[in-house]
């Protein structure tokens, strides 16, 4: 039986795809087809010198327009494999560039897979969705599913290279998120801004 969460870095995933995946090459590119058993939050992303597309992927941010878009987005979380393209990141800036803005320099990226039919994680995913949601019909949102805990437990159980970890990394881009747009005239809590929530998932042991 599968892991509830597993990670594992790009070129890995590229060259043994998990079940339900193929990956073809294409000079500088690779077009990685998933089925429709999986569910899967990457944009399109370059790793080196390649171009990396996920195809049937719905996309980092997802947004949804009615009542049964978003009752079959929360089906599919609770029962499907959930993946997400996820960067660890040096977190020491050089003295030199403190002056200026500037993005953490990516370590490695990995692909983080997320049983969504795993009773500990579907507990998890169900009641975070419940809280977030109080009413989907009637009004905008957006939910932020963080997924940082689960990697630092990932990190802490020794997944990670040992000498990735010695600079004392941080995870970017661990989450995924979910937008309703309603059609309501008078949406003041989305127009303030007050629609906006998140919740965190954790990785459970014996999972």
């Amino acid at each position: 039986m599968p892991n509830a969460t597993t990670v594992t870095e790009v070129g890995q995933f590229l060259k043994n795809p998990p079940e339900g995946f193929t990956v073809e090459a294409f000079g500088s590119e690779y077009r990685v087809h998933c089925s429709e058993e999986n569910l899967v939050f990457i944009d399109n992303f370059r790793s080196g010198d390649c171009d990396i597309v996920f195809q049937n992927s719905l996309g980092r941010k997802l947004k949804m327009h009615n009542l049964w878009e978003y009752t079959r987005m929360r089906k599919s979380l609770l029962s499907k494999r959930i993946y997400v393209l996820v960067s660890l990141c040096d977190q020491n800036i050089p003295e030199s560039s403190k002056k200026e803005p500037s993005e953490p320099k990516v370590l490695q990226k990995y692909v983080l897979s997320i049983d969504g039919g795993n009773p500990r994680i579907k507990w998890q995913m169900e009641r975070g969705l419940d809280w977030t949601i109080s009413s989907v019909a009637g009004e905008s949102y957006r939910v932020e599913i963080d997924l940082s805990e689960i990697l630092e437990s990932l990190a802490a159980a020794g997944v990670i290279a040992e000498n990735l970890m010695k600079c004392n990394p941080i995870w970017k881009d661990s989450s995924f998120s979910l937008k309703y747009y309603s059609d309501a005239l008078f949406d003041f809590p989305h127009w303030f801004g007050f629609s906006k929530r998140s919740f965190k998932l954790r990785l459970i042991k014996n999972t």
